[in-house]
């Protein structure tokens, strides 16, 4: 089978290697699956650096998150059969930028029939991520305000459309005319370019001066700061991650001055400890995909040999809308 495999660190341009490999066998718990289509996420430029927490061993091939069709069954599997069309996470290092990859069943769920192969790919961790964040840490109530940091992005994009999901007043922040299309094709109710306005005087504007309820910042650093400027009585700063290359130092007199909450999200961990949450999760993102509240807006399906160059335009942040490794049917 042909792959995309990393034996050194660095850029993915640089990095990425088109190898020839043998199909992988799945281990006990896993599955192999034909890929279908690979979502590219920025876990895997940061796994193609060796920045990221979970550091895979050389040589490994990218791609944490997938669509696919099972081949193969590795023992112990229940639930699933040959040719179920699935999405989930990859087990490295048989990543998913390959015609083939393993998953863990844990981590395989059900691909809803409503969604395409690409808008499947790109399902599990970028709205799982929003669910959790959005629900089960800030609390996200219908007719409060929720401000979006990289609106256009992976993780914010899923975060729009589970924030209208939720009945929520959705701002977004994003950089560049471009993605401020994506944020409102989206649904975002206010898009904010933030190379030409100021988004704290924003949010305050549109709420009266009042400030977001609930402020979802995968970017931290000066975003973060800056977010505490605009945060409502008992808001929710959900810290999702940092990838604007800064990891913020957090004033908490501030956060008492102002009685804000500041809840971290490291939706890794419920696999662990909450796998029974995970599954739920996933019907009901099922449930509102099936009824049109989310969709994945897949802006860039890439072949085979274009999997180097879009993961390093992902890397530098060139890229707008969901980027999806499809492969051919």
């Amino acid at each position: 089978m042909r792959a995309w495999r990393v034996s050194e660190l660095g850029e993915p341009s640089a990095v990425l290697e088109a190898v020839e490999l043998d199909v992988p066998t799945p281990g006990p718990g896993q599955v192999t699956v034909r890929t279908l289509a690979t979502a590219a996420n920025f876990p895997d430029v940061l796994m193609c650096r060796g920045h990221y927490q979970i550091k895979p061993e050389l040589p490994f091939t990218p791609g944490v998150e997938l669509c696919g069709e099972i081949v193969t069954l590795g023992e112990g599997v229940e639930g699933f059969a040959v040719g179920d069309r699935v999405l989930g996470g990859a087990a490295l290092p048989h990543g998913g930028f390959a015609e083939y990859a393993v998953m863990n069943a844990a981590e395989t769920f059900p691909a809803p029939a409503s969604l395409d192969d690409g808008q499947a790919s790109s399902l599990f961790i970028g709205y799982q991520t929003g669910w959790f964040g959005l629900h089960r840490r800030a609390g996200l109530r219908a007719g409060e305000t929720l401000l979006v940091h990289a609106a256009a992005g992976g993780v914010g994009s899923a975060a729009i459309q589970l924030g209208k999901a939720a009945g929520a007043t959705v701002i977004g922040v994003v950089g560049g005319p471009e993605k401020a299309e994506v944020a409102r094709a989206l649904g975002a109710d206010v898009v904010v370019d933030r190379r030409s306005e100021d988004f704290v005087d924003v949010v305050k504007a549109e709420t009266g001066g009042r400030g977001a309820d609930v402020v979802y910042d995968p970017v931290g650093g000066e975003t973060y700061a800056r977010s505490t400027k605009c945060i409502a009585f008992e808001g929710r700063i959900l810290v999702v991650g940092f990838a604007g290359g800064t990891i913020q130092e957090v004033a908490l007199n501030h956060a008492l001055i102002k009685n804000y909450s500041i809840v971290g999200l490291h939706w890794g961990l419920y696999n662990r400890f909450d796998p029974a949450a995970v599954r739920a999760c996933h019907d009901d993102l099922t449930v509102l995909a099936d009824r049109g509240l989310v969709a994945p807006l897949v802006s860039e399906r890439l072949g085979f040999d274009e999997v180097a160059d879009g993961l390093q335009r992902l890397g530098d942040g060139t890229t707008v809308g969901r980027v999806v490794y499809q492969a051919e049917r």
